[in-house]
């Protein structure tokens, strides 16, 4: 539920956006579970293809997220998730279609090029103010956990009695409920409120690109839907030809391995937060994924400790997923998240897209054994590399107002304050956010300062 500080403008506009972004990523998802078994069907079926349509909605997506979004700051939020949606409703058709491999190949890769994730979450600033936003957009991922629950669920069976061209006429039509949405219930008025933290700039995109602990993350995300991706070009055979699963039950199976995976993660993900153990949780998690790949590799583990494995594997998938955008909104420097985040979300789509090529490529060239190998091996390569991470301190950014003082004068006098990390203050604006030590600073020092809202990380 959201809090009583919430207009009913901002309940109205993120409830329509999370509903937005469920619909759109639900149809993406449903065929995550059953491409590996029904693309076997389809003229010019090879297994490398297999895993290029797999991952090629990740590459068209990474390809234009920043664009788009950089696009709707120039002609509007609306105009560009309705041709957004407008681009995936037209690449699910050619995919429900298509009775060749390459036609599916074409049709997810149509689907992925109306990126307007970025679109939707600028779109949350603009109806939200800076004291709500935090939660806002806990809500929409919340919707697309959910989204990822639900696809993985209702796939297997709409593909036993429709067939694959089910699922995309299905995405087609969540296509048109999501342009039915943003035309019926969201609304036309915003707050019209500039917010540098979460815009994407390419001015300091390079310098962002640079910074060591922020490639780490990225890299992270990267290894993690890298991950996911190719263990999907083998999972699904894994459970008709090892578990003796019908192609039909396997959306139960997916329900129990997420759900149990979920409630596994959760009380381990409040320990961390509670005790601040970020680096060892995402460590332990990595080491998890691991150790499950590399047993599936080598150990005819059989019908019961499989699913176990499993389990545990999805389990560490969740705490990380929830774990690394957190991190990254908390090591960023004042006023770049938005830059920061566009960076993110483009490494995990490319992670999407390399993850089913080069899955597609070793099972094609080694089997399915080679395909957990990988999986391993990349794993153990992302454990080294998150070895070097920086623990994220407790620090906190606030939105000042600096009224008529210049923003260089303003920035000099809040870099003499003990407990100011690093601020934001560009000439023109008179809004300058500032990262602070939450244990060190003495507030009182920024009061006079204060926007009538503030953000915290």
């Amino acid at each position: 539920m959201l809090s009583r500080s919430f207009s009913p403008l901002e309940r109205r506009a993120t409830f329509s956006i999370a509903l937005l972004y469920g619909v759109r990523m639900l149809g993406l998802f449903m065929v995550l579970p059953v491409l590996a078994l029904a693309a076997t069907e389809y003229r010019g079926y090879t297994v490398l293809l297999l895993g290029a349509t797999l991952g090629v909605y990740g590459l068209t997506q990474a390809v234009l997220q920043i664009p788009l979004s950089l696009l709707s700051d120039r002609v509007g939020r609306r105009p560009v998730i309705i041709a957004g949606l407008s681009i995936f409703i037209a690449g699910s058709l050619v995919a429900a279609y298509s009775d060749s491999l390459v036609g599916l190949f074409l049709g997810r890769a149509l689907q992925g090029m109306g990126a307007i994730a970025g679109t939707l979450m600028a779109m949350v600033t603009d109806f939200t103010e800076e004291k709500n936003r935090s939660t806002a957009m806990a809500v929409i991922g919340g919707t697309i956990g959910v989204s990822f629950m639900v696809a993985m669920t209702i796939g297997p069976p709409v593909v036993g009695l429709f067939g694959l061209s089910g699922i995309f006429f299905l995405s087609a039509l969540l296509g048109v409920l999501g342009i039915t949405i943003v035309v019926l219930l969201l609304p036309t008025k915003h707050l019209m409120m500039e917010n540098w933290e979460t815009k994407s700039d390419t001015a300091v995109m390079l310098g962002l690109l640079k910074d060591p602990n922020l490639m780490r993350l990225n890299a992270s995300i990267f290894v993690l839907h890298f991950v996911l991706m190719a263990s999907f070009v083998v999972v699904p055979s894994l459970f008709v030809n090892e578990l003796h699963i019908p192609a039909g039950q396997h959306g139960w199976f997916y329900l129990a391995l997420l759900g149990g995976g979920f409630i596994v993660m959760l009380p381990i993900l409040v320990l961390i937060e509670k005790r601040e153990q970020h680096k060892r949780g995402v460590l332990g998690a990595i080491l998890c994924m691991a150790l499950s790949m590399a047993s599936l590799s080598f150990l005819p583990w059989g019908v019961w400790l499989t699913p176990l494995v499993l389990l545990f594997f999805f389990a560490a998938f969740n705490l990380l997923e929830a774990s690394l955008p957190a991190w990254m909104s908390k090591v960023c420097s004042a006023g770049c998240k938005g830059s920061a985040m566009g960076i993110y979300s483009t490494s995990q789509f490319l992670g999407t897209f390399f993850g089913g090529f080069f899955g597609g490529i070793c099972a094609a060239n080694v089997g399915v054994q080679g395909v957990f190998i990988l999986i391993a091996m990349t794993l153990c390569f992302w454990l080294v590399l998150a070895m070097g991470l920086k623990a994220p301190r407790p620090l906190r950014t606030y939105v000042l107002h600096r009224g008529d003082i210049s923003h260089q004068e303003f920035g000099k006098r809040l870099l003499n304050i003990v407990g100011v990390e690093d601020i934001l203050a560009l000439e023109g604006e008179a809004l300058v956010y500032a990262r602070v030590d939450c244990q060190i600073i003495n507030l009182t020092t920024i009061e006079p300062y204060f926007n009538r809202v503030t953000t915290g990380e």
